[in-house]
This record gives C-alpha cells, structure tokens and sequence, in this order.
C-alpha cells in the first residue's frame, strides 16, 4: 500500500509551492521579460494578418517591400535596394527580375554611371502597392470599430510609444 499523504502543517488554505502553478512574475526582471514576450506574439500576429491582406496573391513580401520602397523614394540603383532591404545584391537581382516580368518595375540606364541601371515602379506597381495598402487600412479600421473609445485611445497611446520604441 502506498503512503499516505503527510498533512499540510502550514495551516489551512496554505498552498505548497510544488502545487502552485509557476509564475515567473516572481522572478526579478519577469514583469518586462512577459511583457515584451506579450508584445512581439502580438506585433507579429497583428503584421501576420495585415500582410495576407495584399492585391496581388502571388506577389511576396519581398517582392512587395521593393514596391513599396520604390513608391516612397523614387528610382533607385539594384545596390540601393538590396542595402535597404538586407539582402544580398544577387537577391535583389532575382527580386528585380521577377517584379519586371510582372510589369511592376521598369529599368532604365542610370543617367550619371553607365554600368549601372535605375529600377522604377511602373504605374501597374504603384495601383498594387496603393490597393494593398488600402486593403490593409481597411481590414485594420474594421477591427478597431469594434472598440471602444477608450481602447481606441490606449492603442493610438501604444503606436506613439512602439514608434518611440522602435527609433530608439
């Protein structure tokens, strides 16, 4: 016959520290380890779900953020977008060829360095990039209907912060 369970000693209500379920806000520095867990699972799932909300299907992330870069800064050399993206050049090149192919890109000769040429949104890669965006507002305003003022308040208190957050 096995033991029997030695009594609790401690008194009545006492909870054994083998029964309690861990909680690491015990632990010095816990409280931010959490939070920050908290945030990124939450960033990520939030980026996750915008980024499924694009125009073209077929078109990746990547391939997207070139768009994307060349809407917002104009014509730039294959090195400029590979540094800007953090990728390899030979990366860029393959990225560049297939946003050509699409009719997303143009690329031209550079006017100052001949041996280098300038890749430029056309205006079919502009609508995508618009669209998408707009899809993406979308899909994220009809979230936040469903909040309440002051929630709407909090989280337009956290973008400011994770701006701050982010530049720093």
């Amino acid at each position: 016959m096995p033991p029997s369970p030695s009594p609790d000693v401690r008194g009545a209500g006492a909870v054994s520290t083998t029964d309690r379920p861990v909680d690491d806000h015990d632990t010095p520095g816990a409280p931010l380890d959490r939070l920050a867990v908290d945030l990124r699972v939450s960033l990520l799932r939030t980026a996750r779900r915008l980024r499924a909300q694009k125009s073209v299907d077929d078109l990746t992330d990547g391939q997207f953020s070139v768009l994307a870069q060349l809407v917002n800064g104009g014509p730039r050399t294959p090195g400029e977008l590979a540094d800007a993206e953090h990728v390899r050049p030979p990366s860029m090149t393959r990225t560049i060829a297939a946003l050509a192919d699409a009719g997303l890109v143009s690329r031209t000769d550079h006017p100052v360095d001949g041996r280098q040429v300038l890749v430029a949104v056309t205006d079919a890669g502009r609508d995508v990039v618009l669209e998408t965006r707009a899809r993406r507002a979308a899909w994220l305003s009809r979230r936040l209907e469903d909040l309440s003022p002051a929630e709407r308040a909090t989280l337009a208190e956290a973008a400011a912060i994770l701006t701050r957050v982010i530049s720093a």
